[in-house]
């Protein structure tokens, strides 16, 4: 019997072996593939507190001596725009992510609920634009803006995104769409609810998931958008942060002094609302994601 014993522990023991290496093993790679992504923006943190010789030591200085928080002081105060970079971003974030949500949901309602004659093909068309690279149409583009006259307006920053929000959007809430049971929308025509009344009061809400993962992901790529405002915008005054914030790099000189310093500092200032909005939507993020593929 003691035999018997001391065998099935010495079993149990060689299993939990291999799953508690593995499990450590596990550890080990995601500690290492966050410290890889990680550090740059440690980096760049810590550089935003560094003075002018630390930024230029060799070798490079890790954490400065003495952190210089004056350095986000300074970028506020400096005689470019920064302010009102800021304030351009949100506008244009605020218009993209309102026209992606309310067109790419009305788009994908109908492809998820209606049964019409090329549905299917209007789809794959569709989808097929995910494949077009954006600079093949950005000279196609442009010429449309320009002759409509909105270059170094706003406009092309947004107004695109009222006309179905893009493939992506459309494909991930058709997902979720095709994830709700249609015996809802069955029994709201029964109780003489019209098709728009069953898309507003009854599926939308049910969306909320989805519609949070699709706001953050547009906020996102809206926020950091580099190409379009430095294609479109002219004057200073009108560029979003994204491409504002170049001042510091391009002219590196105010009073004989560099600003790499003070540009570590802007682009801190310029991840915060990125970095706050997807903590704070998070749970629905990652929920919108999975339930968007239950079915297909």
């Amino acid at each position: 019997m003691a035999q018997e014993t001391f065998a099935q522990t010495s079993s149990a023991v060689n299993l939990r072996a291999p799953t508690n290496f593995g499990r450590i093993a596990l550890y080990v790679i995601v500690l290492a593939l966050c410290a890889m992504f990680g550090y740059p923006f440690f980096w760049t943190f810590m550089s935003s507190l560094k003075t002018i010789p630390e930024m230029f030591a060799f070798p490079p200085v890790q954490i400065p001596a003495s952190p210089q928080w004056i350095n986000y002081w300074q970028v506020l105060n400096i005689s470019y725009p920064v302010g009102r970079w800021f304030t351009n971003s949100l506008i244009v974030v605020l218009l993209t992510v309102s026209g992606t949500v309310i067109t790419a949901s009305l788009v994908a309602y109908s492809f998820a609920r209606f049964e019409y004659r090329g549905r299917n093909m209007l789809f794959m068309i569709t989808l097929a634009t995910m494949m077009l690279p954006a600079q093949v149409t950005l000279i196609p583009q442009f010429v449309l803006f320009y002759k409509l006259g909105w270059i170094n307006t706003i406009l092309p920053l947004w107004v695109p995104n009222w006309f179905g929000g893009g493939a992506f959007a459309i494909f991930l809430m058709r997902q979720f769409f095709l994830s709700l049971p249609k015996d809802l929308d069955e029994a709201a025509l029964i109780d003489g609810a019209s098709f728009f009344r069953i898309f507003w009061s009854i599926l939308m809400p049910l969306c909320k998931p989805v519609l949070a993962t699709l706001a953050i992901i547009t906020m996102i790529a809206s926020w950091s958008d580099f190409l379009g405002p430095l294609i479109y915008l002219n004057s200073p005054e009108k560029f979003t942060i994204s491409v504002g914030i170049q001042f510091f790099n391009a002219v590196p000189d105010v009073g004989g002094e560099p600003m790499q310093h003070l540009l570590m500092a802007a682009c801190v200032m310029s991840m915060i609302p990125i970095i706050v909005i997807f903590f704070v939507g998070q749970r629905f993020f990652v929920q919108g994601i999975v339930m968007s593929g239950i079915k297909g």
